[in-house]
């Protein structure tokens, strides 16, 4: 039996997203993106696989910390901040209930640079919250808490 569903998007402002994803063995899959990009994602030992990969559930986190720190650095750039590092510490915590959805998420963006302005690096990390990452954006509508910090640093002169 086949099951489908399609919704007709025509004129509706949504942009699509394509993939696939295929099982190989045990909790190992493949995931193939549209842009023709592959990813490999395995479970533990204890559910049938064998602990070579990202789990589907770290791939939602990292996949957010990207959506993230792109716009957190695009904003920068556009403010002409001299970034020279920045990276996002992420932290989820899973209810303990099947399924296991995230109940937070916190991002906690450090941000190196030659004068940072602490207000350009807080504005970008808000811009990026509450209006651009679609990732972030789309866990806190469907009810994950998401917080969002940053530090700044100041580069070593080189």
């Amino acid at each position: 039996m086949v099951v489908s569903a399609a919704v007709n998007a025509v004129n509706s402002g949504v942009s699509g997203v394509q993939g696939s994803v295929k099982w190989v063995d045990g909790a190992l899959f493949v995931g193939e993106s549209g842009s023709g990009h592959a990813v490999v994602m395995d479970g533990p030992e204890d559910l049938g696989g064998r602990n070579q990969s990202l789990r589907p559930m770290e791939m939602i986190l990292l996949g957010t910390g990207g959506c993230a720190i792109y716009d957190v650095i695009a904003i920068l750039k556009k403010a002409r901040q001299q970034v020279t590092a920045c990276r996002v510490e992420l932290q989820a915590q899973r209810v303990d209930a099947v399924p296991g959805v995230f109940e937070s998420m916190g991002l906690h963006f450090v941000v190196t640079g030659h004068g940072l302005k602490e207000s350009q690096v807080r504005r970008a990390v808000e811009l990026s919250a509450e209006k651009y990452c679609s990732a972030s954006i789309m866990l806190a509508k469907g009810g994950v808490q998401v917080s969002h910090s940053f530090t700044v640093e100041e580069a070593q002169a080189s």
